[in-house]
């Protein structure tokens, strides 16, 4: 016949008490690891990697695990938080963007008390970046298709999206400050397309020889105003595309950091490749330091 064990009614509520007491460490292990120190890496394609294997999801945004963020990571000692999306413009730090699959949360979701470093680029979209790429491609290197669209009559449409942009990546620059008051920010640039001379490379870089020197300019427009935007909202430049210089589509697949119009490699059209990645890591580790 089976007796009661009498002393089991009181192992209960002391296997109670050890269960609750090793549920509250674990869920003060995982409160202490959302909140540990951590990095940030906000921004666009430039800043995902579009194409670079391997993708990371959510795969709307085209994001690679080598990116630079990816890449400089390990050095900083910080865990990384990666929100970046191909696409992204200054208003997706705080709204949600609609890729397929995604979508892709508010990037600012990612800052916190704890973060320690964030870095950024953003911009090139606010101005259109994908719709220049397309509109200026051209079968006749004589022909200047984006300086008849773009400044027709001297008036030069792309250097007036960028003085629009201007204020924006300034509310985009004080928002990471509001929310992440520790945190040093690094704005990284974009590397260098073209060469710094000379009328570029049609046909790799299909694009006319007239219209090269008003892209390069274009370019350089955009990265001054983030320089110059960075230096008055309490952010480090990371100077990409100084670095790139040499390094641009025009160049053999083994030397350049930008992909052209007509890929050798599995990396976006006019896109940094996985080379152009580690050159903006090697950079940005300098200047995080």
């Amino acid at each position: 016949m089976y007796r009661l064990n009498p002393s089991r009614p009181r192992r209960l509520p002391r296997l109670l008490a050890l269960a609750l007491a090793a549920l509250a460490l674990l869920c003060g292990w995982a409160a202490a690891s959302a909140r540990a120190a951590n990095y940030v890496a906000l921004g666009d394609s430039y800043a995902a990697g579009p194409l670079i294997p391997n993708q990371l999801p959510p795969f709307g945004c085209l994001k690679s695990d080598h990116n630079y963020a990816h890449l400089a990571a390990p050095s900083f000692g910080l865990t990384l938080r990666d929100p970046s999306c191909s696409g992204a413009k200054t208003d997706h730090m705080t709204q949600t963007q609609n890729v397929e699959p995604g979508p892709n949360p508010p990037q600012f979701n990612s800052l916190d008390s704890e973060t320690k470093v964030v870095s950024l680029t953003i911009g090139g979209n606010d101005i259109g970046f994908s719709e220049v790429a397309e509109s200026c491609i051209t079968l006749n290197p004589f022909a200047t298709p984006c300086k008849d669209k773009y400044d027709a009559g001297g008036h030069d449409q792309l250097a007036e999206r960028i003085e629009q942009t201007a204020p924006k990546l300034a509310a985009v620059l004080q928002g990471i400050h509001s929310r992440a008051p520790s945190a040093r920010v690094f704005v990284v640039n974009y590397p260098a397309i073209f060469p710094e001379t000379g009328v570029g490379c049609w046909p790799q870089e299909p694009i006319g020889w007239g219209d090269v020197p008003y892209l390069r300019g274009t370019e350089q427009r955009l990265d001054q105003m983030l320089a110059t935007q960075a230096a008055a909202n309490g952010a480090t430049l990371v100077d990409w595309y100084k670095a790139s210089i040499g390094h641009d589509s025009c160049k053999s697949l083994s030397v350049r950091w930008v992909e052209p119009l007509i890929p050798s490699e599995l990396t976006a059209p006019v896109h940094p490749t996985k080379a152009g990645m580690a050159g903006a890591a090697a950079v940005l580790e300098v200047a995080i330091g």
